[in-house]
């Protein structure tokens, strides 16, 4: 996994020259404590979006809890919340990176083949990431659904949603896209 500073040195010294392009490692660092709360706002969150994530697949697929369904028995749904975690945990270690090749070459590498081997139903899995992109990109600009939250809404405490929020919401959407694009 390369970070931007990484990246800079990597270019700068397959080039034999020295690091040229300091205005985008100046965008990185002031970008840097907003890349640091969206992570936060993910990771703090991440069992309750897992879970929810989860919770809403079966609800558009009951035959998923049935026997012989891929979330019956419990061990089995046990299992496919522990990869909604890792997909997730992978998702903001690219996030806090600013590069996509830590989720690309430890989480998404073998992971479509893996699944069909397992028969692991695709457009399930499709779902629950779809909903997990939802609610990252709702807490990364700290607009989580009252509604839906009652007494345990939390919110992070950020009131700025400028152009900084937005790409930082694009750019977390872009590696949910990329764990989806992996699965189909």
């Amino acid at each position: 996994m390369l970070d931007a500073f990484s990246r800079a040195v990597v270019s700068a010294d397959a080039s034999t020259s020295v690091v040229g392009d300091l205005s985008s490692l100046k965008t990185f660092i002031a970008e840097g404590n907003r890349r640091l709360d969206a992570v936060n706002a993910i990771a703090s969150n991440a069992s309750c979006m897992v879970s929810d994530a989860i919770a809403g697949m079966i609800c558009e697929n009951q035959g998923l809890i049935q026997a012989g369904g891929n979330c019956y028995p419990n061990r089995r749904m046990a299992a496919c919340l522990r990869d909604g975690e890792i997909v997730l945990r992978y998702v903001t270690y690219a996030l806090l990176a600013g590069d996509a090749s830590v989720l690309d070459d430890r989480c998404l590498n073998g992971l479509k083949e893996t699944y069909a081997a397992l028969g692991v139903p695709v457009t399930s899995t499709v779902r629950a990431v779809q909903i997990m992109k939802a609610q990252a990109a709702a807490h990364i600009k700290d607009e989580p659904s009252e509604a839906r939250a009652g007494a345990k809404l939390r919110k992070m405490g950020s009131t700025v949603t400028d152009d900084r929020c937005a790409s930082l919401v694009a750019e977390a959407s872009s590696y949910f896209d990329r764990v989806i694009a992996a699965l189909s």
